[in-house]
């Protein structure tokens, strides 16, 4: 848990003013310019200016996207950077990010219409990924810096990073390592050049000595700034994932369309009822349909009163709502077993309003067609006209009704147009069931459901099924069938080993989606010294990539050893110890994800079909979109809408959706904000450059399409 909150941070315009930096030349007639809110990217193709477009693409920020390698390109020039609409200087551009500091041939006319733009309207440029050297206003590595890898260290974020725009850090900056084989960061490490005006934001240590080189830092110099950035990347990196947001915030001086949290959540499934054990001999689960024939005896999973105890110590320690995803059958069941008597219901009862609930529906029936399970894998059943056997609309409506009446009658706080299947069922599943169940959607619509669960692995697109939107969910490799570790290993080693090291050979099988181990796990340290390590990297690898879906696993991993909360725990305290008190894990239900999801989906096709309008001038954003689609924005704390606040606060800003009545919407930025620039007289060279036609040309990417007199 935070020890401390962060009271008091230095905004980027206050850094900027402390800095002494330009904020634009100034105009006799005082005509502000408008500024675009797009950035541009110009790409050679590598994976540092592709990861920076990604999280503009997920945050949802507008940008072009010129690629270098093409040939049939664009010419960047004044025409392609400036113009005029109703006689105001127009910078098409907030921002520019270059693949290094100057990816042109020497003399570069692109260059120089580039240069003169950023002085002209003080748009501040990336260098994705450039060599440490005086023309970036560092020494060269040789000059008592470093060259080389720098896989598992651990960087820092300076004062004046974390003052500025990486503020919602607290500190250390991870470099992942994550083979010994592979090399995964390459970095130059250098000082300041001298007398340069060069501030570190992120730095490591030279290796072998106690001196610092810079890694991310800002360059002004000749009325321009650049942020330097001295590393390799790619997008999912978690190195990369940690500073991305302060990258964007730099580079737009906290004045952006687009918004971005750092999400999770974690439903668990089977809640009440029990899961089936794995066999370790055996290699299958009897009681479900891997053991062919019923093969085995069944030796099933349930949570026991001790252990909601420990699932809501567990959330009060890392303040933190679970998801309980419920099958009432389990309950009635258990009591005419036990003579009336299920201690774990009485308690998950006594204590549902600590949870989140969600229909799982009654009994955890197949909901898809009917199946064969005598053979495995299973198919589904046919008519004697050879058409699937779908099954029933009035089963599928037992189900869901059932569930919810049961769950409502012993008072849990349900959302009730929420629902998870059994198994995702009822939606298509490859190879045996490659279509929905029709009755699925008819039930559906029978029982007011709005927001239906699928699995991320197999259906991660959100659809529509009936009336309902789908919500995907990452399946987490923490397997349902087992309770203890020693069989949550051996299930792994089955799965992910060769035929000839005993294993299934599905990896041999499947090498496209599937890596087989080099050897088995050893089932008393596999889980803790390689299971619960991956799983929670890639878990977390979600929560930075501002990814709402949530997480999934089951009632079995609460139980017994407990195995979840090993790769929860890596989660959640590993975020802790990263990110600054005011940049907390949001914690979504599911129907709040599926809102998140279809409102990013709306507000991404009208960026694409060109129906958005994004400027600043001044201290002035205006914003205009499609009636009914929201605009989401993130701006600097203090910023107003209409008579109130706009957004709400996050990692040192103010961030959210706006609805749209498609009429503008204006905000008010504060005075502490970046200063805007004042840019050329309307009568400048810039000013008067043609507007650039409006079909995209060649090797441009339009995330929003020009619309010159918009």
């Amino acid at each position: 848990m935070k020890r401390t909150i962060r009271t008091t941070a230095l905004t980027v315009g206050a850094l900027t003013a402390a800095l002494g930096l330009p904020a634009g030349p100034a105009q006799a007639d005082g005509t502000a310019p408008r500024v675009d809110l797009r950035v541009l990217v110009v790409s050679d193709g590598g994976p540092a200016t592709d990861a920076i477009a990604a999280e503009l693409d997920t945050a949802g920020t507008p940008y072009t996207k010129l690629d270098l390698t093409r040939s049939d390109r664009p010419t960047i020039d004044a025409g392609f950077l400036a113009d005029t609409v109703d006689g105001r200087p127009r910078a098409r551009f907030q921002a520019v990010v270059l693949p290094n500091d100057n990816p042109f041939a020497a003399g570069s006319s692109e260059m120089t219409a580039l240069t003169a733009y950023e002085k002209t309207y003080a748009i501040p440029q990336v260098d994705a990924y450039t060599y440490a050297r005086p023309q970036v206003g560092l020494q060269v590595p040789t000059s008592g810096g470093y060259s080389g890898s720098i896989d598992g260290t651990q960087a820092q974020v300076t004062a004046a990073g974390q003052a500025g725009p990486f503020g919602y850090l607290d500190g250390p900056v991870p470099f992942e390592d994550n083979s010994p084989t592979v090399g995964e960061s390459y970095a130059y490490l250098a000082a300041p050049a001298a007398g340069a005006d060069f501030t570190p934001y992120v730095q490591a240590t030279v290796p072998g000595t106690t001196r610092q080189g810079s890694l991310v830092g800002e360059y002004r110099h000749d009325g321009r700034r650049e942020l330097v950035v001295t590393f390799v990347y790619n997008q999912y990196q978690q190195q990369f994932r940690l500073l991305a947001r302060g990258i964007v915030e730099w580079m737009t001086g906290g004045v952006h369309l687009g918004a971005s949290r750092n999400y999770f959540a974690v439903h668990v499934d089977d809640v009440f009822a029990a899961d089936d054990r794995w066999d370790t001999q055996l290699n299958c689960t009897p009681g479900d349909v891997d053991c062919a024939n019923g093969a085995g005896t069944p030796n099933p999973i349930r949570m026991t009163p001790a252990d909601v105890d420990y699932a809501t110590a567990w959330q009060d320690s890392h303040d933190f709502t679970l998801d309980l995803v419920y099958n009432g059958a389990g309950s009635v069941d258990q009591r005419e077993d036990n003579d009336g008597v299920d201690q774990l219901a009485d308690k998950l009862i006594a204590d549902r309003n600590l949870f989140r609930w969600v229909n799982h529906t009654y009994t955890h029936a197949f909901l898809g067609c009917e199946q064969n399970v005598t053979v495995v894998p299973w198919t589904c059943q046919t008519n004697t006209d050879g058409s699937t056997k779908w099954v029933s609309r009035a089963t599928i409506d037992y189900e869901i009704a059932t569930n919810r009446a049961w769950g409502q009658a012993n008072g849990l706080p349900l959302q009730t147009d929420e629902l998870v299947t059994g198994e995702h069922s009822g939606l298509k599943i490859l190879p045996q069931q490659p279509q929905d169940n029709p009755n699925l959607a008819l039930s559906l619509a029978d029982d007011g459901v709005k927001w239906l669960a699928s699995d991320n692995s197999r259906d991660p697109q959100q659809r529509q099924v009936g009336p309902a939107t789908t919500v995907s969910r990452y399946p987490m490799n923490v397997f349902y069938n087992a309770g203890h570790a020693a069989e949550q290993v051996d299930e792994y080693n089955w799965l992910y080993t060769s035929r000839a090291q005993g294993g299934s050979g599905i990896c041999e099988d499947n090498p496209a989606t599937t890596t087989c181990l080099p050897a088995p796990l050893n089932t008393t340290t596999g889980y803790s010294g390689y299971i619960v390590p991956l799983e929670t990297r890639i878990a977390l690898g979600h929560v930075l990539s501002n990814d709402p879906r949530p997480h999934f696993i089951h009632q079995s991993n609460l139980a017994e050893d407990r195995i979840a909360y090993p790769v929860l725990d890596g989660v959640l305290d590993g975020y802790a110890a990263l990110f600054a008190a005011d940049t907390p894990v949001v914690n979504l239900r599911m129907k709040d994800t599926g809102v998140e999801l279809q409102r990013r989906a709306a507000w991404k096709s009208a960026v694409q079909a060109g129906q958005v309008t994004a400027y600043r001038i001044g201290d002035t954003v205006t914003v205009q979109g499609p009636n009914g689609t929201a605009v989401p924005a993130t701006l600097p704390s203090g910023t107003t809408y209409g008579a109130g606040a706009f957004g709400t606060a996050y990692a040192g800003a103010r961030s959210g959706w706006t609805a749209s009545t498609g009429t503008a919407l204006t905000f008010t930025l504060p005075a502490s904000a970046m200063a805007a620039p004042t840019g050329p007289a309307a009568t400048s060279a810039a000013a008067t450059a043609p507007a650039p036609d409006t079909k995209v040309p060649a090797g441009v990417t339009e995330q929003m399409p020009y619309t010159p007199d918009s």
